[in-house]
């Protein structure tokens, strides 16, 4: 006999010994719950005991829907979970795409004002004692940078870099997504998750995603870097392959891995990011199968704020991320730039850069450029997991 066999035949033997005791009293408060129709009739000439069994019923009724929509609600979260990787792969990079697209002129602003060569140009005037005026100060002169930008340099300026920005955006959310997910699909079939999703695994997988990303894509962020600092007056750089040519032929093919450090270290920015998402999107999900727990029926609008408030998860994980690892961007930046002193690379290193400086310029400076930084990377990240998510159901539809 097998062991399903076997749990089938413990099971009924344990109903047949209970029978007994669930028949033994007609009158015990067990049946009168479930069965209120064994209540004797005089009870029924009683206004107050006829509300007492319809109160049962809707009671029983309820708990039973609850249990049908609580199934149904379960089931659709496991769909959710139970995506092919390839589906990732495109959702992710057409999620990346249109967060970049309309995104791209505070990356433009947030680029210069992380450089050097753009530092004493537009250096940040605000001051405040309270934490808001300051802020409200420098979403003013982010917003003036881009104005001023628009007006010498011309509209075209505010979106450069997007050419190579598109080319490394579409394959590093590509990559990112596919790995992710395809690293939690791999964990949960090991026997220490046994299945389950923790914030341990999600931690692996975006650490193990982050680093794949930036090993992959990290040439082409050089290019866009190097683009995106290239002045309108004295223009180094034609286009991206010019830049890329000129690179190789001064450089070497070392040069396209500058700042590899600093992105390995930024990929606990992505690592924090998904760890928070996942964990507010539990919560939203608890919510949901709370409600239906209850016997709440889903409605297209419970669908439309669930949606709005995963991607409205995705840009406050992303906001507290930011503020937490945001300094390398601004080394990395600094090592992309590559900019020469006496003849000599300035930078050498990450922990260099990181010294030359907070020694040259002081710790403020590791916050260069962060009100466009958070403009950009908020708004980007609800669109991102958005048309992400969106772009997975349908294909996963299909």
């Amino acid at each position: 006999m097998g062991i399903e066999d076997k749990k089938i035949d413990k099971i009924g033997s344990d109903i047949n010994e209970s029978i007994p005791y669930l028949t033994s009293d007609e009158k015990s408060s067990t049946l009168r719950e479930v069965f209120p129709e064994t209540i004797t009739t005089n009870n029924h000439k009683n206004p107050s005991a006829d509300q007492e069994i319809m109160q049962l019923k809707e009671s029983a009724l309820r708990r039973k829907k609850g249990v049908v929509l609580l199934e149904k609600q379960l089931e659709k979260e496991k769909e959710e979970t139970q995506v092919k990787p390839w589906v990732h792969l495109i959702s992710g990079g057409l999620g990346g795409m249109c967060g970049a697209i309309f995104t791209s002129p505070f990356d433009v602003v947030k680029t210069r004002l992380q450089s050097s060569v753009y530092r004493e140009a537009y250096k940040s005037h605000a001051g405040s004692n309270s934490i808001t005026g300051s802020m409200a100060k420098h979403f003013k002169e982010t917003c003036s940078i881009i104005y001023k930008v628009y007006k010498v340099e011309g509209p075209r300026a505010l979106f450069k870099g997007l050419g190579p920005n598109l080319v490394g955006v579409i394959p590093a959310r590509s990559i990112n997504f596919f790995t992710y997910g395809y690293t939690k699909d791999v964990l949960k079939k090991t026997d220490y998750f046994g299945g389950q999703e923790t914030s341990f695994m999600h931690l692996l997988a975006g650490l193990n995603a982050g680093i794949v990303t930036s090993t992959a894509t990290n040439p082409i962020w050089l290019i866009k870097t190097r683009l995106q600092l290239d002045k309108a007056t004295k223009k180094q750089y034609k286009n991206s392959f010019d830049c890329l040519y000129k690179t190789l032929k001064t450089e070497g093919i070392g040069a396209l891995y500058k700042g590899l450090s600093a992105s390995y270290l930024g990929s606990g920015e992505s690592t924090i990011q998904w760890i928070l998402y996942e964990q507010m999107k539990h919560m939203i999900n608890n919510r949901a199968e709370r409600l239906a727990a209850c016997g709440c029926e889903r409605t297209r609008m419970d669908d439309i704020a669930d949606w709005f408030a995963r991607s409205g998860a995705a840009g406050f994980a992303k906001l507290i991320a930011s503020l937490a690892m945001y300094p390398h961007e601004v080394v990395r930046t600094r090592l992309r730039q590559a900019p020469m002193e006496n003849g000599k690379p300035k930078y050498t290193g990450l922990m260099q850069c990181f010294k030359v400086i907070y020694k040259e310029e002081g710790f403020l400076s590791f916050y260069g450029g962060l009100t466009p930084h958070l403009m950009r990377t908020v708004p980007n990240s609800m669109i991102m997991f958005g048309t992400w998510e969106l772009f997975t159901k349908a294909l996963s539809d299909l």
